[in-house]
């Protein structure tokens, strides 16, 4: 499961091994004020729109990698199980969309910090 954290006004996503190798993806690091919304999406699949160009999906199992439609969208997430969706401005990736332990509290913490850095 990847982890996000917010530190001296960059996000940091990181992910396990299986992920970066599954989806093809690596961790990303963006500037906090790259951060347009936050929210959490239940479930998962429902934030995932386009389509995979590289990564893995198995229905019912695991969606990793990039999807790309109007959007590109880095993805790490089981279907049936919420996950924070993180919007970004001018970044490589316009969305993040990935399982993280407690979406809630790390949704809240990314929010007091776009709040701060404003």
């Amino acid at each position: 499961m990847a982890t996000v954290t917010v530190h001296d006004d960059v996000l940091s996503l990181r992910l396990t091994r299986a992920e970066k190798i599954l989806g093809l993806l690596r961790d990303v690091d963006v500037p906090i004020s790259a951060v347009t919304s936050v929210d959490v999406v239940d479930p998962a699949r429902t934030a995932v729109r386009g389509v995979r160009a590289p990564g893995y999906a198995l229905p019912g199992h695991r969606l990793v990698g990039t999807w790309r439609g109007s959007s590109r969208l880095l993805v790490a997430v089981r279907p049936r199980r919420p996950a924070l969706r993180v919007v970004l401005a001018g970044q490589r990736h316009d969305e993040l969309v990935v399982e993280v332990g407690d979406p809630h509290a790390v949704a809240g913490a990314i929010s007091r910090a776009v709040a701060d850095s404003a």
